[in-house]
């Protein structure tokens, strides 16, 4: 597989980026740019070599079976015109900008790039097509290139037409197909967590998060990889409650009971489950709080592991030579109910020769905001795309189409 700093002979060619750029926008300010400087690496090696980028990326969600008026607002509100003047300033060059995704105005603004220039298209989910690769957008947005570089990890585990579509036809052309320094980056790191050895043993997942059923897979595949899951947050408690213990109000999958009953006994002690909870009598606006064992009385709900839970993982983490971390422990949003996301921060910081990956979503959220993100060997940039990386062992279509 090439990637961006293996291209040959790229200057003067048009050389298509696909990128992440969905970053968070209020009021058409963004309120966080990494992905944009995560993409600066790639972007960067590729102006140097005189060559002219155009970049592309989705930004937030646009349903186009909603009502017009609907999808314009949608359109508006994800314009990515405010991420074209960032990157400008982060690359101290004027960045061209297209209103529009396809047709004359691309191709005139594309026909009047010089070598090092850089160009970024609208947000590639304003078409129809994207989210369905369809063959006719995929053909137009191919058109315009002589290469092609996948650097939004975020969106490799989606077929659409700007991660799947272009670079298959492309390849198809005899055309030069890359990945870049991020996608890189997250490849390396995560197949290790994949293709496990003996010298990274023992092998501890953390899963946290609200539903089992988001996570089926996940664990299936990390039964086979680990050697011990300790799983947390909500998800916790259909796996409490299959196994006869009382969760009050705590959020449950009733239709997987059976499978987490199953799965806990197949684990063979490989799956740690809490041994306490912090509970509240609701949600938000509750007016008491405690903690409590096993079972959770009616009335209340689960809303962080407890004390015994967080030494009782925290005495499990230490024994790992490497650590594979997504979904908090509990609702780390509410200041009363951190503890048990902090204990795992504090954890994983305390060792000492450990390989550690935090798979992004929540977790990433989490690591940040504590102030915990430089103790970890690798935060992956795509919650979705790295867990199912892990699941599919290592396989993902916008990485499997470079190959």
């Amino acid at each position: 597989m090439l990637a961006v700093n293996e291209l040959k002979d790229i200057q003067g060619k048009r050389v298509l980026v696909r990128v992440d750029f969905n970053v968070p926008l209020k009021e058409g300010a963004i309120r966080d740019d990494n992905r944009v400087v995560a993409a600066l690496p790639t972007i960067q090696e590729l102006i140097n070599k005189g060559a002219k980028v155009i970049l592309f990326s989705h930004l937030g969600k646009i349903k186009h079976k909603e009502a017009p008026e609907v999808i314009e607002a949608a359109k508006k509100k994800n314009n990515l015109a405010p991420v074209a003047k960032r990157l400008g300033e982060l690359l101290k060059k004027d960045v061209k900008f297209a209103n529009t995704t396809r047709g004359s105005e691309v191709t005139s603004l594309v026909n009047s790039l010089n070598n090092g220039d850089v160009l970024l298209l609208q947000n590639t989910r304003y078409e129809k097509g994207e989210e369905k690769n369809d063959a006719d957008l995929s053909k137009d947005w191919a058109a315009l290139a002589d290469a092609y570089v996948m650097d939004a990890f975020g969106s490799a585990h989606r077929a659409h037409a700007s991660t799947y579509g272009v670079p298959e036809i492309l390849k198809k052309e005899g055309k030069q197909v890359a990945i870049g320094y991020l996608v890189k980056k997250e490849v390396d790191n995560l197949m290790r967590c994949v293709e496990v050895k003996d010298a990274d043993r023992p092998y501890i997942a953390i899963l946290g998060g609200l539903k089992v059923s988001d996570k089926i897979k996940v664990i299936e595949s990390l039964l086979k990889k680990c050697d011990k899951i300790l799983i947390g947050g909500a998800m916790a408690y259909t796996f409490q409650k299959a196994l006869g213990h009382k969760i009050g109000t705590s959020p449950v999958e009733n239709d997987q009971l059976e499978y987490a009953m199953r799965c806990f006994k197949e684990a063979n002690g490989k799956i740690v489950l809490p041994v306490d909870s912090m509970v509240a009598n609701g949600f938000e606006g509750w007016t008491e709080k405690k903690e409590v064992g096993l079972d959770i009385p009616d009335g209340f709900q689960g809303m962080d592991i407890g004390p015994k839970t967080r030494e009782l993982f925290a005495s499990e983490i230490k024994k790992a030579k490497m650590i594979f971390w997504n979904g908090p422990m509990g609702v780390f949003e509410q200041k009363d109910f951190q503890e048990g996301t902090i204990s795992i921060c504090k954890a994983v910081a305390s060792l000492n020769n450990v390989f550690s990956v935090c798979g992004g979503g929540d977790s990433a959220a989490a690591i940040k905001e504590f102030g915990y993100k430089d103790k970890f060997s690798h935060v992956s940039t795509g919650g979705g795309a790295s867990l199912e990386m892990i699941e599919n062992d290592g396989h993902l279509p916008g990485v499997d189409i470079i190959k």
